[in-house]
């Protein structure tokens, strides 16, 4: 199995994985041109992507759904209720093939399987993923809203994951955002701290877990060197640990 990280925060999301021949992006945040170009970098064709799956309606990951539906002939898998909300949100153009599920739900494609796991985020029916295949399972969870009940196990069980680490609590305490806002993303629907996806890690199976990939990082209240300076701290150093930058393409990570 191997994944890249197209780009990763609040301007723009998209995860590509690839297993046993099946091409999977997860969230469309980012333009058809930047998805083609940043796969083709890597020798991908963003034509053979046999599915887009997508986690919530947040425009950050849903605003070029409707692009790679129709110039890319991509089939799109979302909730009806994600749709729904992001239709009323914003124009995502004429989508002629949805494939819904709900939350909890398993999707199979050809020998990869990805489990559907909902999520306490302030979004419409969000839900964080774990690809399984082969014996191998990659954690895309971002948009958390908190720790919730059995993430810990989820962590526990995976061999490598993107996990959402998008603040550092003094910089958000100190920093420009108004009181409602900070109040929102340090809130139960809003988004896990560096040193909350630095704890979660802890339940992690370190033999087991190949790398982590820290993603969904704030450019106001976060630095990725802050971020793996806080995983460092509290994990001793336990897991490969990189981050996602929110402008450019990842190298290829494998599992």
């Amino acid at each position: 199995m191997k994944a890249i990280s197209l780009q990763s925060g609040s301007n723009g999301n998209c995860i590509y994985v690839e297993s046993n021949g099946v091409k999977l992006l997860f969230d469309a945040g980012i333009s058809g041109i930047q998805a083609e170009k940043r796969l083709a970098s890597h020798n991908i064709d963003i034509r053979d992507i046999d599915a887009l799956i997508i986690s919530h309606d947040h425009s950050d990951h849903t605003r070029c759904a409707g692009i790679y539906h129709r110039k890319y002939g991509i089939t799109i898998y979302a909730t009806e209720e994600t749709i729904d909300a992001a239709y009323r949100c914003q124009d995502l153009g004429k989508i002629s093939d949805i494939a819904f599920f709900r939350p909890g739900d398993k999707l199979r494609f050809d020998g990869v399987s990805v489990e559907t796991i909902p999520t306490p985020h302030d979004a419409t029916e969000g839900s964080a993923f774990v690809v399984s295949s082969g014996g191998k399972r990659l954690g895309i969870l971002t948009d958390l809203g908190h720790v919730f009940d059995g993430l810990d196990k989820v962590i526990n069980s995976l061999n490598a994951v993107f996990l959402e680490s998008n603040y550092d609590p003094e910089m958000l305490e100190h920093g420009t955002y108004p009181a409602y806002l900070k109040q929102r993303i340090s809130g139960p629907a809003g988004h896990l701290s560096n040193m909350e996806s630095a704890e979660l890690l802890q339940s992690a199976d370190c033999d087991r877990m190949k790398w982590v990939c820290l993603a969904h990082l704030s450019e106001n209240n976060n630095r990725p060197d802050i971020a793996l300076e806080t995983h460092l701290n509290i994990l001793n150093g336990g897991l490969p640990l990189y981050t996602a930058s929110r402008y450019a393409a990842s190298d290829i990570f494998n599992i």
